[in-house]
């Protein structure tokens, strides 16, 4: 059978309709990228937030409705669609759990969740696209592949939709009490599905039910994959990845190479390619004064951007930043999280102006000037299931200073000072002197390897992080669960010239 598979991308957000973290970047780029293959129709389903911008509101349609049953609930059930860049997305539409105000964060975010998982399943009786795949994504659509096993797997249509579960953060697992057991699911009657649902004899796991229901597994990058498979990286799933690594598979994100561009980017105050670095050097005189850093082209910048938390090592920054500030180096941070972090670096500010700068807040402008105007781009995580902002400060040249952890690894190439290879630098142990000793070493590089430098912040630029790489890995695990569906084979055009008469 030759045709094209068809998947549907399931997910809680996705770019440009609504993000708080990097699984909206994915959802919004990835099936893009899949269908760019020539062997997929990949479509999005995301729940209708109150939060979309009502620009993208004006271009959906009513596709269908129907009433859909949550335990004991009967609750109305709406799909809109439109497309975008080319991708057929579906919004699904309730108002009492979708009207609010952002994504996350109410006290049923359960029952939320799981509405979300079975309008998943049970809209596929009501459009002409049946997918042979359905892609779910992180705990807010394990339920999905729990409900379709439990209650549509003799419904038609439905017996030949295999499932592929992506874990993005296995810190996040949907965990709830084991009342919702048979309040929302329905299931507390059906011993295999609570077996697999408890994690314990009080309390339910919507992650764990994907773990064990689905096909497939996958992650977002091979290191972390097998990270995963262990006590400390597991989060008490490690038994079941390892009894299931022969499904499990480690694919590492991409991002927008369109997007991060320093040649096109508005957002900058001058752009650059790795022919013409002038505009580097404008770019982090403009941050180094936009942030009351001494504005001096000799001094090396070293930034942060994301989320203040101890996953993102800050814990072994705080053990060293005064060590650090005592090097000739400027510090340049942004973000928000835990209020420890905050105050930290609104202390250090304090404490060596025109060395430190903070920025407690976010903007992706701003990020994109950090990235554009650093010369190092520190992230020193305890974990990291794949990473986003190393590629896109590689992709700017800013080189990026690392902790060997998931995709952090897999990622940046350390340096050879004997052959010049790489695209930035790592350390091993979480450890902050270990850190610092290679902040120390880059600093030794830009110092008095100025060539060296260059070299690498021109490798690292060049480094191709674009999503059709991670699109054809996951064309291979999808036709995995398929095999009986082969790729089309693309016609080519004769290269035979016209013979005249």
């Amino acid at each position: 059978m030759k045709r094209k598979l068809r998947v549907l991308f399931a997910a809680s957000e996705a770019v440009p309709f609504i993000k708080t973290g990097g699984l909206g970047d994915v959802a919004g780029s990835l099936p893009k990228a899949l269908n760019e293959t020539g062997e997929a129709e990949v479509r999005v389903i995301i729940p209708k937030y109150k939060d979309i911008p009502e620009k993208y509101k004006a271009k959906m349609h009513h596709l269908c409705d129907f009433n859909l049953m949550l335990g004991w609930r009967n609750m109305y059930c709406g799909i809109e669609t439109m497309k975008h860049e080319g991708v057929t997305y579906y919004f699904v539409d309730n108002e009492y759990y979708f009207g609010r105000e952002g994504a996350y964060g109410y006290f049923d975010d359960g029952e939320r969740i799981a509405f979300f998982s079975k309008a998943v399943c049970e809209f596929i009786q009501y459009v002409d696209f049946k997918p042979d795949v359905l892609h779910c994504n992180d705990w807010h659509t394990a339920l999905s592949t729990v409900f379709l096993r439990e209650f549509y797997h003799d419904v038609e249509g439905y017996d030949n939709i295999k499932t592929l579960f992506t874990v993005h953060n296995l810190k996040f697992q949907g965990q709830m009490s084991d009342y919702v057991l048979g309040d929302i699911l329905g299931l507390q009657d059906n011993y295999a599905a609570a077996t697999q649902l408890r994690s314990d004899s009080t309390s339910i796991n919507f992650m764990k039910g994907a773990l064990c229901y689905s096909d497939l597994l996958s992650t977002v990058s091979e290191t972390y994959a097998e990270e995963i498979q262990t006590a400390f990286y597991g989060e008490h799933m490690e038994d079941i990845y390892r009894r299931r690594k022969n499904d499990l598979y480690g694919i590492m994100n991409g991002i927008d190479q369109d997007l991060y561009n320093p040649e096109t980017n508005k957002s900058l105050p001058a752009n650059f390619d790795t022919a013409n670095m002038e505009g580097k050097a404008i770019c982090k005189a403009a941050l180094q004064e936009e942030l009351g850093l001494e504005v001096n082209p000799d001094v090396p910048l070293i930034t942060m951007c994301g989320r203040l938390t101890q996953q993102k090592g800050l814990d072994l920054v705080q053990h060293v930043l005064d060590e650090l500030m005592q090097l000739p180096v400027q510090f340049a941070v942004l973000g928000t999280g835990d209020k420890e972090y905050e105050d930290m670096f609104r202390y250090f500010q304090g404490k060596y102006p025109g060395k430190l700068a903070a920025a407690i807040t976010f903007s992706e402008d701003l990020a994109n000037r950090l990235y554009a105007g650093g010369d190092f781009f520190l992230m020193p995580s305890l974990f990291e299931p794949c990473g986003l902002s190393q590629m896109m400060a590689m992709r700017y040249g800013n080189l990026p200073i690392v902790r060997e952890t998931g995709g952090l690894r897999d990622s940046v190439i350390p340096y050879n000072r004997y052959t010049g290879e790489g695209t930035g630098f790592s350390f091993a142990n979480y450890n902050a002197h270990e850190m610092l000793f290679v902040i120390k070493d880059a600093l030794g590089v830009y110092y008095d390897d100025k060539e060296d430098f260059e070299g690498l912040r021109r490798q690292a630029m060049s480094k191709d992080f674009s999503w059709n790489v991670a699109a054809k890995k996951y064309m291979e695990v999808y036709h995995r669960l398929h095999p009986e569906i082969e790729p089309r084979v693309k016609k080519t055009p004769s290269r035979r010239k016209a013979v005249k008469k």
